[in-house]
């Protein structure tokens, strides 16, 4: 396992030199431009570093491209679902050619009140919608997929 001072090395190295489809998302979602959520890019979790992340809201958004495969995303997802986080990925095809679809995508997995254990009263709080997308409506031709944390 890398340490943490690596994976604070690496993370800086990412997000200095992002993916086409990166650059895309950041924009969306930097300095709260989605809806106001906060969002934070290439951020170490364990020994990950996750593409981007809302913390307050336990999402995080991975852009997916030809480097990801399915077993080793799936025993990251497992990880990071265990720790309460859901994960919310697009293709980087998408991301590039439909950005309207892929930020109401985000919105909705935003909006959407998170799957817990906890007693009632003591979950995680999520503002209700506010408003109609800033970015549009639209759905994307494979859309997202979202691994959601499992209930014990």
């Amino acid at each position: 396992m890398p340490s943490h001072t690596v994976l604070l090395t690496r993370a800086k190295a990412m997000r200095s030199a992002p993916t086409d489809a990166e650059h895309r998302l950041w924009s969306i979602l930097r300095g709260k431009g989605l809806a106001g959520y906060k969002f934070k890019r290439q951020q170490p979790i364990g020994s990950f570093i996750v593409d981007f992340i809302c913390i307050r809201h336990g999402l995080i958004i991975e852009a997916d491209g030809g480097q990801h495969s399915s077993q080793a995303d799936a025993g990251r997802d497992a990880f990071l679902n265990a720790r309460g986080f859901r994960i919310l990925r697009f293709w980087n095809n998408d991301i590039l050619t439909n950005e309207e679809g892929v930020a109401t995508s985000i919105l909705d997995a935003l909006r959407s009140p998170l799957p817990n254990s906890l007693p009632k009263g003591e979950g995680v709080k999520v503002a209700p919608p506010s408003s109609p997308s800033p970015m549009g409506r639209g759905v994307g031709e494979r859309g997202a997929r979202i691994s959601k944390p499992r209930s014990q």
